[in-house]
Parts: structure tokens; C-alpha cells; sequence
């Protein structure tokens, strides 16, 4: 069995480029937004209200918000690619897209969480109600839900970080710079003596 006794032991450490076929991009956007637990529901346990309908299953606001966020998460990772160099290995888009999905993840709740409470005045009777509304609102979705939001952003963005990974990237081989002449091209490809 094989030790990881510092962070270069780790598997998915060599460096990646993006794949050079848009169609490859596609389909890791596809795969990426296709979570395995959240389809299996859908097939199992199909949605009773759909979108025309007032009350939309929570199933299908996560796909759609995977469906948005996976391109948004490309477009910040070839940002970041274009300024910095990085990331330059599959477990750094992995990692990234990990904590990003988990931000999100506790942004979108926090939203919900305001928002339930605010519909919540408009619905009270008086001050006191608006006030109760908003503590039950706030204790439900805020505190109780925010831990399990981000477990499920969390979950999500490890299956399509790990989709975006090995779809999207391809293997790039170690370039040494026997000339002097790559430095400036970003941190993936040190300049060596």
C-alpha cells in the first residue's frame, strides 16, 4: 500500500492542460451536472410538482443551479488558469471546486433563509407574528438547513470537480526549460537551472 507522507504523494499531482476538443468541455458540463444521488431520486421518486406548477421540487432547483454553476465554475477556473497558471493538477481542480461549491452552497441557503423570512412579514398579522416568523424562519433554514446545504454543495461540487478533472483535462508532460526562454508562462512550468 503506498504512504502519502507529504502533499506531492497524493494521486491526480501531474500536470493537466485544458482538452483541446470543446466537445470533451461539453460533456464534462454534462456529466459534471448529472449528480449520481440527485438523478437517482429524480427516477425513483418522480417530481410531483414541476416548474409551470407554483411549488417546484427542491430536486429540480438543484439541477438547474448545477447546471449554472458548473459553467460558471469553468469560466473562474480558465480565469484563474489565464492569470496565475494554476490550477495546473487534476486535485487542484478538484480542490477548487470544492470549496467553491461549499461557498455557494452556504450563499444560496443564506438567501433562502433571509428571503423565507422577509415573505414571512408579509404574511404576519401584526409585529409579534412577524417577529416569530422570522425567528422559525431563520432557526429552520438558517441554522438547521445551512449544515446540510453545504454538505449536499459540498457533495456536488467533489462529483463534478472530479467529472470537470478527467473530462475536461487532459495529461500534460513535464517541459523542461533547457533554453531560458518559458519564464513568464506561469507557475506550472518553473524555470530550472
Amino acid at each position: 500500500m503506498r504512504r502519502f507522507d507529504i502533499p506531492a504523494d497524493l494521486p491526480g499531482q501531474e500536470p493537466v492542460a485544458w482538452h483541446k476538443s470543446p466537445g470533451r468541455i461539453m460533456a464534462a458540463v454534462a456529466l459534471a451536472a448529472a449528480w449520481p444521488p440527485l438523478i437517482v431520486t429524480l427516477l425513483v421518486w418522480p417530481p410531483q410538482h414541476w416548474p409551470p406548477a407554483g411549488d417546484l421540487d427542491w430536486r429540480l432547483g438543484v439541477l438547474v443551479i448545477g447546471l449554472l454553476a458548473v459553467p460558471g465554475g469553468l469560466w473562474l477556473l480558465a480565469r484563474e488558469r489565464r492569470a496565475t497558471g494554476r490550477p495546473g493538477t487534476r486535485l487542484g481542480v478538484v480542490w477548487r471546486f470544492i470549496f467553491y461549491g461549499g461557498l455557494l452552497a452556504a450563499a444560496l441557503q443564506g438567501l433562502l433563509a433571509i428571503g423565507v423570512s422577509v415573505m414571512g412579514w408579509f404574511e404576519a398579522g401584526g409585529v409579534g407574528q412577524a417577529a416569530g416568523a422570522t425567528e422559525t424562519s431563520l432557526l429552520i433554514y438558517g441554522v438547521m438547513g445551512l449544515p446540510v446545504a453545504i454538505l449536499v454543495g459540498v457533495s456536488y461540487a467533489l462529483w463534478a470537480g472530479l467529472c470537470v478533472a478527467f473530462v475536461a483535462f487532459e495529461h500534460r508532460p513535464h517541459v523542461r526549460d533547457r533554453l531560458g526562454l518559458m519564464e513568464g508562462t506561469g507557475p506550472d512550468l518553473p524555470r530550472q537551472p
